[in-house]
């Protein structure tokens, strides 16, 4: 199975700036899509963010678009999710997802394989 390990999560203040990393195992990483998902408590996990294998297409949930940006790092098998502007809302546990597939999805369950989660915390 794939492996994926999360990084970066903290506490910000409002209008703050966070990079999550996500490092994954596997030879075959280019060739799968990798997304970004968020659980805040008693909500539902919700998708954030995905990339493409090349990293030529993204795709943005509304609540995030123009705040967050999504890259990868083939040679380096790392995602990032890049969030500026963050707000309070944006307080939830963030989980990197893995898909083996080339096509863009926003569903949880269409995703493989999980890290762990990272705390991402945005005072008022």
């Amino acid at each position: 199975q794939v492996q994926l390990v999360e990084s970066g999560g903290g506490l910000v203040q409002a209008g703050g700036s966070l990079r999550l990393s996500c490092a994954a195992s596997g030879r075959t990483f280019s060739r799968y899509v990798m997304g970004w998902f968020r659980q805040a408590p008693g909500k539902e996990r919700e998708f954030v963010a995905a990339i493409s294998w090349s990293g030529g297409s993204t795709y943005y949930a509304d609540s995030v678009k123009g705040r967050f940006t999504i890259s990868r790092d083939n040679a380096k098998n790392t995602v990032y999710l890049q969030m500026n502007s963050l707000k309070p809302e944006d307080t939830a546990v963030h989980y990197c997802a893995a898909r083996n597939g080339r096509t863009i999805v926003t569903g949880p369950r269409e995703y493989d394989y999980w890290g762990q989660g990272t705390q991402v915390t945005v005072s008022s």
